[in-house]
């Protein structure tokens, strides 16, 4: 009888963060360069929010589900089909397929996303600096976004452009961050790593 023989496969996969990080971070000040009126919403946007912003993102996710991390699913995942569901929420009505979403119930929806990113900002509190800020600074802006739509001002609203430009620089830099340090083998940019 022949000897069993022991074979461990070591599974070596990628971090996927820097791609959602960045897919979210260039979409994000894209959009709130528009919010502080700069430029009109346009297919650049929009082109953003479905590609890098929401398709990047999903595949980030199911990746992050391979590496067992069920905080960078949960957040990947999440954020991309928000991206997805946004270009939706400005699409359908153009194709004729309902109406356009009113400033209420659109305060509904940034508020419903400004919660479930301030739990996921708790979430941050036990990984890295650089997080915290990229989802603090996410919080901020979801919740100025539901105000400025529900009172209808337009001054909180291009507040909430600059914020949310701010907002999509800290996930860039925290994606460039995990992507140099890595390629370095030691800290360029520094994210806050918790021990």
């Amino acid at each position: 009888m022949e000897k069993e023989k022991n074979i461990i496969i070591k599974e070596v996969t990628a971090n996927p963060a820097p791609l959602g990080l960045m897919g979210f971070g260039m979409t994000t000040v894209l959009l709130n360069i528009h919010n502080a009126g700069f430029f009109a919403l346009d297919a650049m946007i929009l082109g953003m929010g479905i590609f890098f912003g929401g398709l990047a993102q999903v595949i980030a996710g199911i990746m992050e589900f391979k590496k067992n991390n069920t905080f960078g699913t949960t957040a990947f995942t999440s954020y991309g089909f928000f991206w997805l569901s946004l270009v939706a929420l400005n699409m359908i009505p153009l194709m004729g397929y309902g109406e356009a979403a009113s400033s209420t119930s659109m305060a509904a929806y940034l508020f419903m996303w400004g919660l479930f990113t301030l739990f996921m900002f708790i979430g941050t509190l036990r990984i890295n600096v650089a997080l915290q800020v990229v989802f603090g600074t996410l919080t901020i802006l979801f919740f100025l976004l539901a105000i400025g739509n529900f009172t209808g001002s337009s001054l909180i609203l291009t507040i909430a452009g600059y914020e949310g430009i701010i907002c999509g620089f800290t996930a860039i830099y925290a994606a460039m961050a995990q992507v140099l340090n890595e390629v370095y083998g030691k800290t360029v940019l520094p994210i806050g790593e918790k021990n």
